[in-house]
C-alpha cells in the first residue's frame, strides 16, 4: 500500500475538506469510480424515481423509453464534470469560483447545491424510515433519525470510506438487481395497454425525461469530489467513460425496475412495490431486497452529506476565511444531518411523492445553466488550465463576482422559465405546446452560447502564464 493510500485508509477520518489535494496524496485508478457511480443508483430513492416517472401519465413502455433517454442524457453532462476531478484536485463547486467568482459562486451555485443535497437526503431519509418500519417494525420517524445518523458517521470518515463501502456493495447490488429483474418478469401481469407504442403522450413523456435527466444531473455538483484524489495523469477520457457507463447503465436499470415494479397497479408505495416484487420470487426475499436497497440508500445519503458539508464549508470560506480542518468538516456534517432529520419529520411519508417529484424538476432547472457554464469554461474556454492558488483568493484573478458566468446563468435560466412545467407553475410557451417541457433543451444552449460570447474578453494568455509559473502545484 502506498503512503497516499495509507493516509486515506478507510478506517481513518479524512483530514482534507475543500482544499486542493497535492499530487503526493493522490492514489487510485479511474475504474475505482465504477463502484461509486454504479452503487450510487442502487437504492430506494433512485428506484422510486421510476415510480414517480410512471405516475405522470405515460404508459409503461413510453415511461421506460423516457427513462433510458433521460438517464443517458443527464449522465453525459455529469460524467464530464467527473473528469475534472483528477485534473484539478478540487471539490466540484470550488472550481466554480473561476466562472462565478469567489463570492458570486457562494450566493448562486452553492446555495442551489446545498438545496440539492438537503432535498435528496430528505427524500432518502423518508424512504429509509419507511423501509426500516417495513423491515424492523420501528416507527418511521425513528428511522428518519437513524438513517441521518448512520449517513453522517460514514461521511465523517470521508472519501476512502465511501469508496470502500461502495466497493463492498458492488456485487451484492448487481445480484439484487438481477434477481429483482427476474421477479418482475416472472410476475408479469401489467395493465392493458402497458406496452402499446401507439398511445404516446408527449407531455408526460417529456416530464419523465426531465425528471430522470435531472436526477442524474443532480450528481454533477459533487461528482468530481469522488475523483479529485485520483492521480493527475488519469485522463479525461477514462474518467468520463467509467463514470458514464457505471452511472448511466445502473440508472437505466434501476429507474426501469422502479417503473416495472409499480406497473401492475400503480397504487403501491415504492417500498411496498419493491417488497412485493421480491416476495413474488419467494416468500421473504422482499425483506432481503429492501435491506440491500436500504444499505445502498444509507451509502448514497453519506455521499450527499459529504458533498453537502464541503459546500457548506466553501460558503463559509467565501465570506470569512476558515481553516478547513477535520473538526470543521465534522461540525458541517452534524449541521447537515440535523437539518435533514428535521425536514424529513416535517415532510413525512404522506407527502413524499409530491415533495420528491417537485424537487427533481426544480433542481433540474437550477443546475442546467450551471452545468452549461462550467463545462463550456473547462473544456472550450480555459481548456482545463486554471491557476489553483488564485481560486482560493477573494481578490484573485477570478474576482469576487464572475460577471460572465453569472450573466450567462441568469440569461439561461430566464430563457427556460416560459418552458417550465411544474405543479405550481406552467410557462406560457409550455402551455401553448400542450404542457410539454422543453426547458433543458433551451437552457443548455442559451447559457453555453452566452458564456462563450462573454468569455472572449478573458486574458487566457495571462492565465496560462500564471498557471505555468505555478508549476509545482499543477504539474502532473
Amino acid at each position: 500500500m502506498s503512503s497516499a493510500e495509507k493516509a486515506l485508509a478507510p478506517s481513518e477520518v479524512e483530514t482534507r475538506s475543500v482544499d486542493w489535494v497535492p499530487h503526493s496524496e493522490r492514489f487510485g485508478k479511474s475504474r475505482d469510480l465504477g463502484n461509486v457511480w454504479f452503487v450510487g443508483n442502487v437504492n430506494l430513492t433512485a428506484m422510486a424515481t421510476g415510480v414517480v416517472a410512471l405516475s405522470l401519465g405515460s404508459n409503461l413502455i413510453w415511461t421506460i423509453i423516457a427513462v433510458v433517454l433521460g438517464s443517458l442524457f443527464g449522465t453525459f453532462f455529469m460524467a464530464f464534470h467527473s473528469a475534472q476531478g483528477p485534473q484539478l484536485g478540487l471539490p466540484q463547486l470550488v472550481q466554480s469560483r473561476a466562472q462565478f467568482g469567489y463570492i458570486g459562486a457562494a450566493l448562486t451555485v452553492w446555495v442551489f447545491a446545498l438545496a440539492n443535497y438537503v432535498a435528496y437526503n430528505t427524500s432518502d431519509a423518508i424512504l429509509s424510515g419507511s423501509a426500516m418500519h417495513e423491515v424492523f417494525k420501528i416507527p418511521a420517524q425513528t428511522g428518519f433519525f437513524i438513517a441521518a445518523a448512520i449517513a453522517t458517521v460514514i461521511a465523517i470518515y470521508g472519501y476512502s470510506q465511501i469508496h470502500f463501502v461502495n466497493k463492498l456493495l458492488f456485487w451484492p447490488s448487481i445480484i439484487a438487481l438481477g434477481v429483482m429483474t427476474v421477479g418482475v418478469v416472472v410476475r408479469g401481469h401489467f395493465p392493458p395497454g402497458a406496452f402499446d407504442l401507439g398511445t404516446f403522450k408527449l407531455a408526460p413523456f417529456m416530464t419523465a425525461f426531465v425528471i430522470i435527466a435531472g436526477f442524474q444531473l443532480g450528481w454533477a455538483p459533487y461528482v468530481s469530489d469522488y475523483s479529485r484524489y485520483l492521480p493527475g495523469k488519469v485522463g479525461v477520457r477514462s474518467t468520463f467513460w467509467v463514470t458514464y457507463l457505471a452511472s448511466g447503465l445502473s440508472g437505466v436499470w434501476v429507474f426501469g425496475l422502479g417503473a416495472l415494479a409499480s406497473g401492475p397497479d400503480g397504487t403501491l408505495t415504492p417500498v411496498a412495490a419493491f417488497k412485493a416484487v421480491g416476495d413474488s420470487i419467494f416468500s421473504g426475499f422482499g425483506t432481503i431486497l429492501l435491506i440491500i436497497l436500504l444499505l445502498g440508500l444509507l451509502i448514497v445519503m453519506s455521499v450527499n452529506a459529504y458533498g453537502g458539508s464541503l459546500t457548506l464549508i466553501s460558503m463559509m470560506d467565501s465570506f470569512k476565511k476558515v481553516n478547513p480542518t477535520k473538526k470543521l468538516r465534522l461540525i458541517a456534517l452534524l449541521v447537515m444531518g440535523v437539518s435533514v432529520w428535521g425536514i424529513a419529520q416535517f415532510v413525512g411519508e404522506a407527502r413524499f411523492n409530491s415533495f420528491y417529484g417537485n424537487a427533481l424538476v426544480f433542481l433540474a432547472y437550477l443546475f442546467t445553466p450551471w452545468t452549461a457554464v462550467n463545462l463550456v469554461d473547462y473544456f472550450l474556454v480555459r481548456k482545463g488550465v486554471y491557476v489553483i492558488g488564485e481560486i482560493f483568493k477573494k481578490d484573485g484573478i477570478y474576482g469576487r463576482w464572475g460577471w460572465r458566468g453569472n450573466t450567462a446563468y441568469i440569461v439561461g435560466f430566464i430563457s427556460m422559465i416560459p418552458f417550465f412545467v411544474t405543479t405550481p407553475y406552467v410557462g406560457p410557451i409550455a402551455k401553448s405546446l400542450s404542457n410539454v417541457d422543453y426547458s433543458l433543451f433551451v437552457g443548455l444552449p442559451v447559457s453555453a452560447i452566452v458564456y462563450l460570447i462573454l468569455a472572449r474578453g478573458i486574458d487566457l494568455q495571462k492565465e496560462a502564464k500564471m498557471a505555468a509559473d505555478e508549476g509545482n502545484l499543477t504539474s502532473h
